[in-house]
């Protein structure tokens, strides 16, 4: 028994004896150069994932089991990563770090993959076209990052949309409206990457491909050309990291929904010079609506070449091919919002949508010396239609005597195929200099870009009523010449393609037999239109004050009857200013004001109507706008708010009694207030919220039942909230919640009739769960099964939301 209790001993004294070996401690704290903790930075032993991160008093503490020499690397975002070799020999070693704040590189294009892990995102391209601290950009920007994208589990622009204030839906299509006024995939003043592109209208490509998804608010024609007032939807896509980082997602959800996404970057060779990403997508979905599905195939390569220290080589590509149904929405019995379910689609299984899109950029930035860089950027896009619909002619069926039946929508056939091209091409020098207390940014560029749709785009119509010898149509049914129709029965006109009975949808979405319609063939004439812009923009630092003067001079030259014998150029020229200033009131605190012009053409092919008359001037637009930005928290958290007033002028409206001519006599005004709050209160309590309130109205108009009325689809207020906590101790740790909420209060849907949607409020909530690396998460929107509409046109052309859906992902890293 002895001997036993002498080895037990033994036993426990060498236990003892090692974990007295292993109490080897590095501790001390992490602050910026001034001395302010930094909290949540980065400790890491080198080439291992052993590490800590410093609390909120900027302390950290790390435990080795043996003394000895550890290289550490210590990080955090917006400054300069540090290595240094430590020896520790004594059971408690005190080491405390600074870290010098990182300054920006002179590149216009966003051609260095971000790095940024989390909602907030530093600085932007896309006010200045150079890098710049969105803090320090006298003009509002919102945005979502990746990782917002992922959280919430979103796959189309128009769904991020809800976490910008003052942007909201105008349908389900790519189409939303920013402070009031309306832009589209088709108005050729979307971005990618700051350059101008074009999509289709209709459906959404996936966004796997997206670094982030920006909104600079008010006109930037000085920046970007004609565009709109409200501002400019700017798409990043992810570029290649210099480290490995790979991954892999599947998804699964209701209504059918399956998706896989997959995500790959690093250096391509030893010495780092060749840098690639790869995104891939794919997706085969049905939808709440009938007769709806997608089917997408998202393919999205980069690289980047590193000739040198000063040079700069990126290409990317993106292609989207899709399939679908173009839903053009619900219809309601006449006057009744509520009549039909939210599900209903006017199609039939004879009809799809096929789109391919793609954009190819090459940009090259070039430091020249230590004070100049050169940068240059071309892209091209291709777009591609092919659609046979099934939809509404935008009213209701009619009897005999004209009058209309409510229950019963009239139908028509569009047969279309068309192709356009948007080629864009960017050359400009970033210059810093100092000239005695003054800073200066300067740039100094030139831009050009074109639109072309090529011959051969055309339509095949069906609409109206058959006539009387049933070997026409008419297109619209004349109750006192009713001789000229063919009649049923029951002595109603009957239609050239069937009518769509919303009391028994069933029959009227099988498969019709296209061959009975009549078809009006209709060409899409060929345009071309091109713009020239010269542009210079300093911004001037002067202790505390921070100015950007900025010009830009355009020539846009548009080819009226382009490729016909009376093929004529039509010009327009504009000079555009930008006046911004910044006081940097502490280093928290900074208020800007600014002042912008922005214009639209007007020309015969762009209004898309020869006989409007004309020639008409531009839309001309200008923005006032002041607000604050500020960092908290050691910048993890952005709190952004201003007020803005928006007026638009030249606006076109029918000459009372002409079907065509067309006169510029309106005014449109919008002014309000938003409020932006984004990034992490703790390190692991992350954050975005938001509210808008705007008012966007007409202001003079031929009609005066327009004045003072709510422009379509511009809510008074509205206002988001997303949080995620994870949780990092004990049991649950790994463990994610996600909570959020969106409200929109009520929206007038056209100006013409008195037609409005109800507001709403939308609740969703998500789960997460992290193990080594591999991430499980729950997706559940609307969660209470709310009934609510993101837009429409009318009772006709409404857009719902979705019923309550759920969405579960497994994410591989590694």
């Amino acid at each position: 028994m002895k001997g036993v209790f002498t080895c037990f001993a033994l036993y426990f004294i060498s236990i003892l004896s090692a974990y007295s070996q292993s109490n080897y401690e590095l501790r001390g704290s992490i602050s910026t150069s001034g001395g302010e903790p930094l909290i949540g930075a980065s400790i890491q032993v080198a080439g291992t994932s052993f590490g800590a991160v410093t609390d909120i008093e900027g302390s950290y503490s790390l435990v080795f089991d043996k003394p000895g020499e550890h290289q550490l690397k210590l990080s955090f975002i917006g400054f300069i990563p540090v290595n240094e070799k430590i020896n520790i020999n004594k059971p408690v070693f005190t080491r405390n770090f600074q870290l010098e704040e990182e300054t920006s590189s002179l590149q216009e294009v966003e051609i260095v993959g971000r790095k940024e892990e989390g909602y907030k995102n530093t600085s932007t391209f896309i006010g200045s076209k150079t890098q710049t601290n969105i803090k320090d950009l006298p003009q509002s920007v919102s945005y979502v990052t990746k990782e917002l994208i992922l959280d919430q589990g979103l796959m189309r622009v128009g769904e991020t949309v809800k976490n910008f204030s003052g942007v909201s839906q105008f349908t389900f299509y790519d189409d939303i409206t920013i402070r009031g006024f309306r832009i589209n995939g088709g108005s050729n003043t979307q971005l990618v990457n700051g350059m101008r592109s074009t999509s289709g209208f209709w459906k959404q490509p996936l966004i796997n491909y997206l670094e982030r998804v920006e909104v600079l608010k008010g006109p930037s024609s000085a920046l970007f050309g004609n565009a709109s007032p409200g501002g400019v939807v700017n798409r990043v896509t992810k570029k290649p990291l210099d480290i490995n980082r790979n991954s892999m997602s599947f998804s699964v959800g209701s209504f059918n929904n399956f998706r896989g996404l997959a995500d790959f970057t690093g250096p391509a060779n030893k010495s780092k010079t060749l840098l690639y990403r790869l995104n891939l997508g794919y997706e085969d979905a049905q939808n709440f609506r009938d007769l709806q599905f997608d089917k997408n195939i998202v393919v999205a390569p980069s690289l980047s070449f590193i000739a040198s220290e000063k040079t700069r080589v990126n290409l990317d590509l993106v292609f989207n091919n899709s399939s679908s149904r173009l839903d053009r929405g619900q219809s309601t019995f006449e006057n009744d919002l509520y009549s039909t379910p939210t599900s209903r689609s006017l199609n039939t299984a004879n009809d799809y949508l096929k789109e391919q899109t793609y954009t190819i950029t090459t940009s090259l930035n070039h430091q020249i010396n230590k004070d100049i860089s050169f940068n240059a950027s071309y892209m091209k896009t291709g777009y591609n239609e092919d659609l046979t619909e099934h939809r509404s002619s935008n009213s209701y069926a009619l009897d005999g005597d004209g009058n209309t039946i409510g229950t019963m929508v009239g139908r028509q056939v569009f047969i279309r195929k068309r192709t356009r091209f948007v080629d864009n091409l960017s050359a400009y020098f970033n210059i810093q200099k100092t000239t005695g207390k003054l800073t200066h940014k300067l740039v100094l560029g030139y831009d050009y870009a074109q639109e072309t749709l090529p011959a051969g785009g055309s339509q095949l119509t069906a609409n109206g009523y058959k006539n009387a010898p049933n070997t026409g149509s008419i297109s619209r049914f004349n109750p006192a010449n009713k001789g000229a129709y063919l009649l049923d029965k029951n002595g109603n006109p009957v239609p050239n393609v069937s009518h769509f009975d919303l009391e028994n949808p069933i029959n009227s979405q099988t498969m019709q037999d296209m061959s009975k319609y009549f078809y009006a063939q209709r060409s899409f004439d060929p345009t071309l239109y091109h713009l020239n812009g010269f542009y210079a923009q300093d911004q001037i630092t002067l202790g505390k004050l921070e100015a950007m003067i900025g010009i830009r001079y355009e020539v846009y030259t548009d080819f009226e009857n382009y490729k016909k014998e009376n093929e004529e150029k039509v010009k327009q020229n504009v000079l555009l200013p930008r006046l911004g200033l910044v006081f940097k009131a502490n280093e928290n605190m900074n208020f800007y004001g600014t002042y912008v012009e922005g214009y639209n053409p007007q020309t015969a092919s762009t209004i898309s109507n020869p006989n409007a008359g004309g020639p008409f001037d531009p839309l001309i637009s200008s923005m006032v706008e002041f607000g604050m930005k500020s960092d908290w928290f050691n910048k993890r958290l952005e709190l952004t708010t201003g007020i803005y007033k928006i007026d638009q002028k030249n606006t076109l409206y029918q000459v009372p009694g002409e079907n065509d001519l067309l006169e510029q006599i309106g005014k449109e005004t919008a002014k309000g207030v938003e409020f932006d709050v984004t990034g992490r209160i703790l390190m692991n309590w992350s954050i975005m919220a938001s509210y808008a309130y705007n008012v966007a109205e007409i202001t003079e108009s031929p009609n005066e039942e327009d004045l003072g009325r709510q422009k379509p689809n511009a809510p008074k207020h509205q206002g988001n909230l997303w949080t995620k906590y994870e949780f990092d101790q004990g049991a649950l740790t790994g463990l994610g919640v996600g909570f959020g909420a969106n409200f929109v209060t009520e929206r007038n849907l056209s100006l013409s009739e008195a037609q409005t949607i109800p507001g709403y409020n939308v609740m969703n909530a998500a789960l997460f769960y992290t193990t080594g690396n591999v991430r499980l998460q729950l997706n559940v929107n609307n969660l209470a099964d709310k009934t609510y509409w993101v837009g429409g046109y009318d009772y006709l052309r409404l857009f719902p939301g979705a019923p309550r859906n759920i969405l579960g992902t497994i994410t591989f890293s590694f």
